[in-house]
């Protein structure tokens, strides 16, 4: 049955459709209330010569589709197809920052606490989203210092013989070791920390505050003193913490765009206790199969150029993508174009959130100007990103830390590389960026002593324990972060290294050479990747090559050396020390080769001279 037989035979049920090639794989997904009267308007727009839907149906060979109760059912069954399928006549989104979340693993033994991007149902408390970034961060570095619960990878599930740095610098309770604490001690700083994370500030301190006149009343009075700090760091800390909640009733996300020259800039909003707390971007380019009709001036990004962009469908996919399956969706979202299936939007997502969202098109007022305002932001974000200005270095450096979730921006980057041929002549190389240049002054170079044959792992752990070593004897300051070239094996080297030094909270990510895929230590199993005009990327990369530049020249030094040592050892007579008199009289093996038998034996004994001079004349030896 070939395809348009096979359109004519769809139901007229509610479902999601998968268009395909000839390769089986799958290029379009759709949903529609009624499968047949939706697919076969394919045909018709075909043969109009509509320039996507005629892209489309020239490629495709067959369709499927998986039928669903309700529209409801199909949007979220469409969103995740797109998601896990990607296909390429598909609005997918791209340059995404997903905000970070608190993780309190609340079904472990002793429970820890961790920033991560990804929501999971396996047991564990999840809180946030947070704006900014960092905050997350900021708040799991007052977890660590208050309520001394880890964010280590220490297995907790048994004991150890000793613990680690974190509990004799007072950030651990210490329960990897028998008889640091208690269970019950432990369990309470865990409610602690959930009331904090909650917002319960109020009951926290009530808790607290009885807690430490107990034990000021039994003379316990160290333990007195600390629930003492915690309480003036949760006063102090508790109106800074901005977590998205479902209470706050004038949270918003507000949307506004640009589309010029095939490229297309959205702009993304985060309004929190009504106030502006982050903006995000997103960009698509070469979306020439998008073109359609000119759009009103209700449908524009704020600026009020004519362009032949249709909006509508773009925000569409966006907002399935962004909002369907989230923990949280603020009450309001706001954007600059109508779109077909909005209303059902709306309702899907506050069904689920358990909470009413509007999805709103301000046509005046006060909410069409923050749309308007958005869509100017989206116009400089599109300039700076497609006209290939230069970002300023703060504006790297705030992107860097956000997408590699540092705690602060990046002062100072330093990258390992490990360069060898078979296991021969391995080498390493540190190369440092700070203060947004490379700082060639503090490149080091290491010669591998302790590894034999091919083990890139084992040298990269000797390398990363040498160098951090050597700043911990010296009290130097870390880096921001520390950048490894390779892929988890070599980040995974590199952690082992420096946690066997106690430095468990350095920042450390590496980045794989074919994939340019990113790994954070810590979060492994969400790899960052950025799309290939990310200056973030970019940056990265231009560390990674001149780490890698460094490591090569350093190796193809050594190996030189090697054979040039290994010739003039290989002649009788010629033992180390000769050698070394040689090279420094001459400079080079090449000098040494052009010498004349006088000239040598100006330098070592006749006779030796001699057989050094017919080993580089062999030829001429051979004639007389």
């Amino acid at each position: 049955m070939d395809l348009y037989e096979k359109i004519r035979t769809l139901p007229t049920q509610p479902g999601v459709y998968l268009y395909k090639n000839a390769e089986g794989e799958v290029i379009y997904v759709g949903k529609a209330n009624n499968l047949r009267s939706r697919v076969r308007s394919y045909l018709l727009e075909a043969a109009q010569a509509n320039a996507k839907t005629g892209s489309l149906m020239r490629e495709a060979v067959d369709i499927d589709y998986i039928l669903v109760a309700n529209e409801h059912e199909a949007l979220a069954l469409e969103n995740n197809l797109i998601k896990q399928r990607k296909p390429r006549f598909n609005i997918l989104l791209r340059d995404d920052k997903t905000y970070p979340y608190v993780k309190l693993t609340l079904a472990d033994r002793f429970p820890k606490v961790f920033v991560t991007r990804r929501l999971r149902k396996d047991g564990s408390a999840y809180y946030g989203p947070y704006f900014p970034g960092n905050l997350a961060y900021r708040v799991v570095e007052l977890i660590h210092r208050s309520f001394l619960l880890p964010s280590c990878k220490v297995d907790l599930s048994r004991y150890h013989p000793r613990a680690c740095l974190q509990y004799y610098i007072h950030r651990c309770l210490g329960p990897c070791v028998e008889g640091l604490t208690t269970p019950e001690a432990y369990q309470d700083a865990v409610r602690d920390a959930q009331m904090f994370l909650e917002g319960r500030h109020a009951e926290l301190e009530r808790t607290l505050t009885a807690r430490m006149m107990a034990a000021a009343e039994a003379e316990r009075f160290e333990a007195a003193a600390h629930l003492r700090d915690q309480l003036s760091t949760v006063h102090q800390l508790k109106e800074k913490q901005r977590i998205a909640t479902a209470e706050q009733s004038d949270d918003a996300d507000v949307f506004g765009y640009h589309f010029e020259d095939g490229s297309l800039a959205v702009n993304l909003f985060h309004m929190r206790a009504g106030k502006i707390v982050d903006r995000r971007e997103f960009f698509w380019e070469d979306l020439p199969e998008l073109l359609e009709t000119p759009t009103t001036d209700a449908e524009q990004g704020g600026d009020g150029s004519e362009t032949p962009f249709h909006a509508g469908p773009v925000f569409s996919a966006l907002l399935k993508q962004l909002y369907i399956d989230q923990q949280y969706v603020p009450r309001t979202v706001l954007v600059p174009v109508e779109f077909d299936d909005r209303e059902t939007l709306a309702t899907l997502l506050s069904e689920c959130s358990g909470h009413r969202i509007e999805l709103v098109v301000p046509q005046r007022g006060e909410k069409r100007s923050l749309v308007d305002l958005a869509g100017q932001n989206a116009k400089q974000s599109h300039t700076q990103r497609f006209r290939v200005l230069e970002p300023s270095r703060k504006t790297i450096a705030e992107a860097l830390a956000d997408t590699l979730m540092l705690p602060e921006l990046p002062r100072r980057i330093e990258c390992f590389d490990i360069s060898h041929i078979q296991g021969a002549e391995t080498v390493a190389s540190l190369v440092v960026w700070e203060d947004g240049k490379m700082n060639k002054a503090a490149y080091r170079k290491f010669k591998v002593l302790t590894v034999e044959g091919v083990d890139d792992f084992a040298s990269m752990r000797e390398v990363v324990h040498r160098r951090y070593r050597r700043l911990k004897d010296e009290d130097q300051p870390m880096p921001s972060l520390v950048l490894i070239d390779g892929g988890l094996g070599q980040l995974h080297a590199a952690a082992e290294a420096l946690e066997s030094l106690g430095f468990t909270a350095q920042p450390l990510a590496s980045i794989a050479k074919k994939e340019e895929v990113i790994y954070l230590y810590g979060n492994e199993d969400e790899p960052v990747v950025l799309d290939r005009r990310s200056p973030v990327l970019h940056l990265v990369q231009l560390i990674r090559d001149e780490s890698h530049r460094f490591a090569v020249g350093y190796h193809r030094q050594r190996r030189a050396m090697r054979d040039r040592d290994s010739e003039l050892l290989n002649i009788a007579g010629v033992g180390t020390q000769t050698r070394q008199r040689l090279l420094a009289h001459f400079g080079s093996l090449r000098d040494v080769q052009q010498a004349t038998a006088e000239s040598l034996a100006a330098v070592v004994p006749r006779k030796t001279a001699e057989t050094i001079w017919r080993h580089f004349h062999t030829t001429a030896g051979q004639t007389a």
